[in-house]
């Protein structure tokens, strides 16, 4: 059976060390079997996706900056939480922030990419609720930030 992290590995990452909080929070809290994960932008190693979707990015780059933005809270939950991914018993639900024209009315496409990564790592596992939004901008000109909330197991 593959391990979530070689089925990550298959997409062409590795889990990177977890970007730090740059405000007053924390990047994740755990009430019981509940995990909450801070919002996390579109970095990767070639530094932030920066972009507004529907003025100089389009569906596929937004995609896969939100597919980054998955990346980056498995992170989050392996380094800072010290959860393994196979303790996840599910995603609960992503809140998806998507900077965008205001003449954009795909947030949810874009929000696909990191759905389809966390259900492809994770399998059924990985399905969840989810909300996606446009706005104005995002912290370090991202074009997409997403936060999470997880169960996981015992």
């Amino acid at each position: 059976m593959t391990s979530p992290i070689e089925k990550l590995r298959e997409y062409g990452y590795e889990l990177p060390a977890p970007k730090p909080p740059v405000a007053s929070y924390v990047p994740i809290t755990r009430s019981g079997n509940i995990v909450y994960v801070s919002g996390q932008i579109s970095s990767g190693e070639g530094g932030v996706v920066t972009g507004r979707l529907g003025e100089n990015m389009n569906v596929v780059q937004g995609g896969n900056a939100a597919e980054l933005c998955a990346v980056n809270i498995l992170a989050q939950v392996v380094h800072m939480g010290g959860i393994r991914l196979e303790d996840i018993k599910r995603v609960l639900k992503l809140t998806v922030l998507v900077a965008s024209d205001p003449e954009f009315f795909e947030q949810h496409l874009v929000a696909n990419g990191a759905s389809n990564l966390l259900v492809g790592v994770l399998g059924d596992k990985g399905k969840h609720a989810r909300a996606a939004f446009g706005v104005v901008a995002l912290p370090f000109g991202a074009a997409v930030e997403i936060d999470a909330v997880f169960e996981i197991e015992g």
